[in-house]
């Protein structure tokens, strides 16, 4: 079930970005077409609920962030789009991979053979780069509408903010942000190509609002390691261990 207030969260949005809710309807349409069958969603509540998850962006101090990461083995991540290439690079494999297919999909495929389940996004600029969807092997879509047929609703806007949003759907005791800055900073795995930075900080400030009216509805302990969100506690790197062990 799509998290109560949700509805009127994404009228804002398209509002705010003057989106075409048809073409939002159309793309999860085809998404759902594409897809061959209804990924089991026990799957990913074995690995989230009543866990501790890492979500890990693609901000500014993800690079940072990543000797960090690799002292963890067991715990799930799940990663935002551009994050992936950073995780590869770093011989991490990402349990679960929010994207909508604007990232490197070089390193998506690869993610995807290595065993990482995709959460694929449907809204109305991505018609194009639906196709690619057909080539994972596990495969979620998810719409920002209405849930229907293969196509499901957890929440969010943004990669990122959809990654805390999926861990918080699926109860997860613990949510700590990792590469999640929101600021007016892009980090280098964030975008692949050419792109509209006025945009994108506008997107980024909008799934920040996003997650703050989440943690006021949470039932996770909410962390950041990265720039203060209300609602999240800040955590330095150095004390993740002890944190995870609590």
């Amino acid at each position: 079930m799509t998290l109560d207030g949700w509805q009127q969260k994404y009228l804002e949005i398209l509002r705010e970005f003057n989106y075409d809710r048809s073409r939002e309807i159309k793309s999860a349409k085809i998404l759902d077409l594409f897809l061959k069958n209804k990924f089991r969603s026990n799957i990913l509540e074995e690995k989230i609920r009543n866990r501790t998850v890492f979500v890990i962006g693609a901000g500014p101090s993800l690079s940072a962030s990543l000797p960090h990461l690799k002292k963890f083995k067991n715990i799930t991540k799940i990663v935002a789009d551009g994050a992936t290439q950073a995780m590869l690079e770093n011989k991490m494999v990402p349990d679960i991979i929010v994207t909508d297919l604007d990232g490197n999909m070089e390193y998506l495929k690869r993610a995807s053979e290595s065993g990482s389940i995709m959460i694929v996004h449907a809204h109305g600029d991505n018609i194009k780069r639906l196709p690619y969807a057909m080539s994972f092997r596990y495969c979620i879509g998810t719409t920002e509408d209405r849930p229907f047929g293969k196509i499901r609703n957890f929440g969010g806007f943004t990669d990122g903010d959809r990654c805390v949003f999926l861990a918080n759907h699926f109860r997860a005791s613990k949510i700590i942000m990792i590469g999640m800055d929101f600021g007016i900073h892009i980090g280098k795995y964030s975008k692949v190509g050419t792109y509209n930075k006025s945009i994108k900080i506008k997107k980024l400030r909008r799934g920040k609002s996003l997650l703050e009216w989440l943690a006021s509805k949470s039932n996770a302990d909410l962390y950041t390691t990265s720039q203060p969100i209300a609602g999240f506690k800040n955590v330095k790197l150095v004390d993740l261990q002890r944190l995870v062990r609590l």
